[in-house]
């Protein structure tokens, strides 16, 4: 699928809009698993960046989160090819989209040095400035320190941390793409900001919205 190469910051930023553009995701949903194009692309054009953003803060690491990205999609088309996606279960696609990023995050952190380095990408496929190059790689610093921060955390906690506090997700698609209760992610998501409340980054285990 031509949605999943390159670079997925210039998928987006090149797309014009899709057929599918008016449809739920359950619509769309219902649709790729007929393996329709169409439906794949407008669902990763809706949901690529937060998938990305997800990859991003589980592994620290621009390129790597590209590439788990790219193959949470492939992986996703593949299903769709061989009849092998079940049915939407929530509204939204992203919780779905998210648990399989968890898995690819996994699977490229297994494998990270394998990968090419921020900066040998940045400069042999986008050209970009210095100065660009050094923010990514501050950005990448910082993200470190902050899963650093995190290891403190049992991974059951720090799951419910990464989807509710960071990814926006409702408490109930948390639950969902979890497979848990609300109350066990809410009381995960208590135990977690309890562990993390003296630490440098106990603010970003908050949400004010959540539901």
């Amino acid at each position: 699928m031509e949605a999943v190469r390159g670079r997925v910051g210039q998928v987006v930023e090149g797309d014009g809009g899709s057929a599918g553009a008016g449809e739920s995701d359950a619509e769309l949903w219902h649709r790729l698993r007929s393996a329709d194009e169409d439906a794949f692309r407008e669902l990763f054009l809706r949901h690529s960046t937060a998938v990305y953003n997800f990859c991003f803060r589980r592994t620290a690491s621009w390129s790597v989160a590209e590439d788990a990205t790219q193959a949470t999609f492939a992986s996703l088309w593949r299903r769709a090819a061989g009849g092998d996606i079940d049915s939407l279960k929530l509204e939204s696609a992203r919780p779905a989209l998210l648990t399989m990023a968890r898995n690819e995050c996994s699977n490229a952190n297994r494998s990270r040095n394998r990968h090419l380095q921020l900066v040998d990408r940045v400069r042999t496929e986008t050209g970009a400035a210095a100065d660009n190059t050094a923010a990514w790689v501050e950005a990448e610093s910082t993200m470190a320190v902050i899963r650093q921060a995190m290891a403190v955390l049992p991974a059951n906690q720090r799951d419910v941390v990464e989807l509710v506090a960071w990814s926006g997700m409702s408490l109930a698609d948390a639950a969902a793409a979890l497979k848990i209760s609300v109350g066990t992610v809410k009381s995960r998501l208590s135990r977690a900001r309890a562990r993390l409340a003296r630490t440098e980054i106990a603010g970003l285990t908050e949400r004010t919205d959540e539901a």
